[in-house]
């Protein structure tokens, strides 16, 4: 009885054995080399499949995911001669699990070894002022160059990114003093700037202040000349009706005498004005006379608005007998 039982556990083991070397299953985006004999035979993709128990085995088991690889830092001379820390991560895709099975022994290890060379030799073409303006730049040689060598690899190398780039102490200190100069000179040019456009918008307002006020000024000079030009027509078209009615009224009935009356009148006025005076006058001998005196006066007052409209000499006068 101990017996039977004893083959029944030999041939459940061997049975068990048989069921794992012959069942695989492949997990979704992986690949599996499995050999015959130790040569390749297949690669088998996710699913289940059988295999040839004591023949056939996986030898290599491939994960078709994008794979991260650290960068480890690494020590990188400029093309100025400064030293720096500079570390980094590549992406890695298996796209040939056959290739990098046989067509290298660890992608894993010559991708990094490969992205710290070809790192080197960018950064060494190029200064210190250029390496953080140019790790676009530097990302992109290093990618092409892991590209082309990893098409024998099985591998495509999907990108590669700068972590962090550390330069000396010293080196950190006279970027420091540098920035600071700067930022102080860009401070000392906008305000300059600042200055130079306030005093230009202060002149600009004085320029427009004194084309105002001499236009102001202009205005005003105009509107009074105007005025007293408008004054002076005015004034010459009243005297000018004045005169004309004078005339419409001596030229009417009894305006000869009206006149005579009124000139004798203003005559005794000036008159007596110019015997205030060192004038000397000469009246006509015979006062009696109205009409004469009339006559006189109104030859006096003629000579006398001439003499004051043509700014001559006072007129001396002589007894006329």
């Amino acid at each position: 009885m101990e017996e039977n039982l004893i083959a029944l556990g030999v041939i459940l083991l061997l049975l068990v054995v048989v069921l794992v070397k012959t069942a695989v299953v492949v997990p979704q985006r992986s690949e599996f080399v499995v050999e015959r004999l130790g040569k390749y035979r297949t690669t088998i993709s996710a699913g289940f499949h059988i295999l040839i128990p004591f023949l056939d085995k996986v030898a290599y088991r491939r994960n078709l995911k994008e794979e991260p690889i650290d960068i480890p830092a690494q020590t990188c001379i400029t093309a100025d001669n400064v030293t720096l820390e500079v570390d980094g991560i590549l992406y890695l895709q298996v796209v040939d699990a056959k290739m990098t099975a046989y067509g290298i022994e660890d992608y894993r290890y010559a991708a990094s070894q490969l992205a710290q060379t070809s790192l080197r030799s960018a950064i060494g073409k190029i200064t210190l002022d250029s390496t953080f303006e140019a790790r676009e730049t530097l990302n992109g040689q290093v990618v092409l160059a892991l590209d082309e060598a990893a098409t024998n690899w099985g591998v495509k190398v999907l990108r590669y990114e700068i972590k962090d780039i550390k330069p000396p102490r010293t080196v950190l200190e006279a970027m420091e003093k540098q920035m600071k100069a700067e930022r102080e000179k860009r401070a000392e040019i906008a305000r300059s700037e600042g200055e130079k456009q306030a005093t230009l918008n202060r002149a600009e307002g004085d320029r427009g202040e004194a084309i105002f006020l001499s236009e102001g000024e202009k205005i005003k000079r105009i509107n009074e000349a105007e005025g007293r030009a408008m004054e002076i027509l005015k004034v010459a078209e009243a005297t000018a009706e004045g005169i004309r009615r004078v005339a419409e009224a001596i030229s009417g009935p009894g305006g000869r005498d009206a006149a005579n009356l009124e000139v004798a009148k203003q005559y005794l006025t000036e008159f007596g004005k110019l015997a205030k005076t060192n004038n000397t006058m000469i009246i006509p001998g015979n006062l009696s006379d109205l009409s004469s005196m009339v006559a006189a006066a109104m030859t006096t007052l003629e000579h006398f608005k001439q003499g004051s409209a043509g700014e001559k000499e006072p007129v001396e006068f002589r007894a006329v007998s």
